[in-house]
This record gives C-alpha cells, structure tokens and sequence, in this order.
C-alpha cells in the first residue's frame, strides 16, 4: 500500500487536465490502493445497506406506515447529498488523507445508535449519522481511485463500484441471517465492521498522503476538440437527469422490492430479502463491466444502452410472476448499474478542475435522489399501492433518450 506513485501534471497520458490527481508515470494501476479503497467501500455500503434491510422489523415494531419508511431512507440519503458536495469542494484546495477515517467514525456511532433506538426520531439521527459517513467517504475515496487508476479511470471507477455495489447487495443477506433472527440489538455487531474500515481507511490516508502535491487550484482551460462552456453545462443537466431514471428505479427496487414481494407473492420476509439480494448482486457485476466496456468503446455508448437497454424489461416486470421476477430482475440490474461509473467519469472529464466538487455533486445526486424517491414513493404507496408503484417506475428509463444530446469528447488513449 506504500507503492510510491509519482503524480506531476507533466506525467498525464489523458488529454483531460485534473490539476491534484494525475495517473502514475507509466506505471499502469495501484492494484494495491484499488483493492483497498474498493473493500473498504465494500465495508462502507454493507453497513448502510443494513438500513433498509431492517425495514421490515422497524415496520412492524414500532408500526411505522410507508411514508415513515420513506423518510428514514431520506434523513440517511439527504444528509449525505447534502454533504457531499461540500467535501468535494473543500478536498479539491485542500485534500485531507486521513478524513475517510474520522468520516467512518460517524457510520460506526450511527449504527451504535440504531441498534438501541427506541424512537422514531433517535432512529432517524441515526440514519443521519450514517449518512454523514458517507458524505465523507465518497468524494475522497473517488479521488485516491483515480489517482490510483494509471490513466485507465472507467476501470478504476468500477472496480471502486464494485465494491460498494456487493456491499450494498449483501445487507439483505445479513440482514436475513443475524438482524432478522436476533433482533434489532444485532445491528451493534456491525460497528466491528466499521472499525476494520477505520482502520484500513487510516493505512490507505498514510500512502495518499505523500501523493498529494502542493499546488493552486488551477484555471479551467478549453481541451482542443472539447465542448463549449454551454455544451458542458448542459451535459451535466443531461447527466443528472439520467442518474435521476437510473437512481429512482434502483432506489425503488432496494426499499420497497421486499414489500412488493411479500404483498403480491406472499412470500417470508427472508425469503424477499434474499430475492433482494439477487438484485443487488447482479447491480454489483453490472457496475464493474460498465467502467472498462466506458474505457474501451466511450462513454457515451455505454450511457445509452445501459439505461435504455433495461426499459423492455422494468415494463415487464410489473406483470411478471415470483421467478420470472427474479430473472428480470437480475437482467435490470446487470444492465441498468453498468451506466454509474460512465456517468460519473464522463462528468468528472467534463469539469476536470473540479473534480472532487464533481464527484461529490453526482454522489451526493445519486443518495440524495434515492432518499427523496423514496420518501415520494412510500407516499404514493399509502395512497394506491406497491404495486402500482412498480408500474409508474417502470417507464423511467425512458429518460435515457436524452443522452442525445450529451456531446462527443476528444478521444481517449485505452
């Protein structure tokens, strides 16, 4: 993890400019520092993950309708998407190694805090509290994967994807084997997890540190061939709205999927969680494939097959029956997640100066969208139902379309 990796603008071999966080001199990818920052990524959305797994047992015993559940998932969402921005623009005059460790501090109070919590409000501050650790951890982690990367960014995103996409799928399956079994005091166990996070967090701060050079924040200057100021800002209006079809419906799915399955097919709680789990794993594999397929044929391909490619099968799903759901949603997932890490390098090439304000923007959109969605949906829930819910989220990737008008970047060296 101590790899020395000599970062100077002078050694970039991309044409886009990032002033702080430029590729190692020929040296191809800190395979050590990605596995280190993508496991500790693992760890970081396993433990959030958990928060909409215990639903279920929060419902039922403290009678909470759907909008409560819904405005859990938005104090844990929001706060981060409120946060996230702020991080980035703070690390990009001034990076901070050793903030990933402090950040994760808060995740582990948090989760302490949930599994003592007796009232609605004490579990929304801790949701909150875990939401704070994500706001902390995703703009600065992002950075030291691509300082990591060795020019190869799409790869280095996914691989940093990856590890919270097969975090995130297995809370339903920790879920369904300690929390459901032991209760709501079993979520303390996890704060262990937490504190393996600090602690590889505070190892990969030592080796970031010394990459890190003393430098100005550097003007933004037009890359030859690139688009205008106009074209970029409206590419990034386009980008978030594609992340709002993409985030919307997989937020959709991850907290009212069990509800759907246990109302409609009557199936166990632990028999959906693990129909969740499914999902979420195949989020997992789509978003590593979608980072490399981004380095090799462009962004921008990858951006439009992704999120209209899954359209035939999220208007399927609604009528479809117990297993055939679970086929579909397996083929959602592969090709609805491979679009992240493309959207999210095709706007950090977009604004190259701002990188870490930039990661934390489409970070921050991702949780906070996810957060008021499911606040809105659980709305929605209460009046109609789960599943004329699924039925509306259906026709969300549709929004896809407008990758149209996204424009073409100078090429890249793969």
């Amino acid at each position: 993890m101590n790899k020395p990796v000599v970062v100077s603008e002078e050694t970039l071999t991309e044409p886009v400019v990032v002033s702080d966080v430029a590729p190692a001199k020929a040296a191809g990818p800190a395979y050590i520092v990605l596995a280190g920052i993508s496991f500790s990524h693992f760890l970081n959305d396993t433990m959030q993950s958990l928060i909409a797994s215990v639903y279920p047992i929060l419902k039922d015993t403290y009678a909470l309708d759907f909008a409560q559940i819904g405005m859990i998932t938005l104090a844990f969402q929001f706060t981060a998407s409120l946060l996230q921005p702020a991080v980035g623009h703070y690390t990009d005059k001034k990076a901070q190694p050793y903030s990933l460790s402090i950040g994760m501090a808060s995740t582990f109070f948090g989760l302490l805090l949930l599994s003592v919590a007796q009232r609605y409000l004490v579990i929304l501050v801790a949701a909150a509290l875990v939401g704070l650790g994500s706001a902390v951890f995703h703009p600065e982690s992002a950075r030291i994967a691509r300082l990591a990367s060795g020019g190869r960014y799409g790869f280095a995103q996914s691989v940093f994807q990856l590890g919270g996409s097969f975090g995130t799928s297995m809370g339903p399956v920790l879920a369904a084997l300690i929390v459901v079994p032991f209760g709501q005091g079993s979520i303390a166990w996890f704060s262990s997890i937490a504190f393996l996070a600090i602690l590889i967090l505070w190892r990969i701060g030592r080796w970031y540190a010394p990459q890190i050079t003393a430098r100005k924040a550097a003007p933004a200057h037009a890359q030859p061939g690139g688009p205008s100021r106009r074209r970029v800002a409206v590419a990034l209006l386009v980008l978030v709205a594609l992340l709002f079809s993409k985030q919307l419906y997989v937020s959709s799915l991850s907290s009212y999927y069990i509800f759907y399955l246990i109302d409609r097919f009557g199936v166990s709680t632990q028999v959906a969680q693990i129909y969740l789990f499914v999902f979420l794993a195949a989020n997992a594999v789509g978003a590593f494939f979608g980072g490399p397929l981004g380095d090799r044929f462009g962004r921008k391909i990858v951006i439009w097959i992704s999120i209209l490619g899954a359209l035939p099968f999220t208007l399927a799903l609604p009528h479809a029956g117990l297993y055939a759901s679970a086929v579909l949603s397996v083929i959602i997932g592969l090709i609805i997640s491979s679009t992240t890490s493309s959207i999210i390098v095709f706007a950090q090439e977009l604004v190259p100066h701002r990188f870490g304000m930039i990661s934390g923007v489409f970070f921050g959109v991702a949780f906070g969208i996810g957060g008021l969605g499911a606040a809105v949906l659980g709305k929605l829930a209460d009046h109609t139902s789960i599943a004329f819910v699924y039925q509306v989220c259906a026709y969300l990737p549709a929004i896809g379309l407008l990758a149209v008008f996204l424009p073409r970047l100078p090429q890249h060296r793969r």
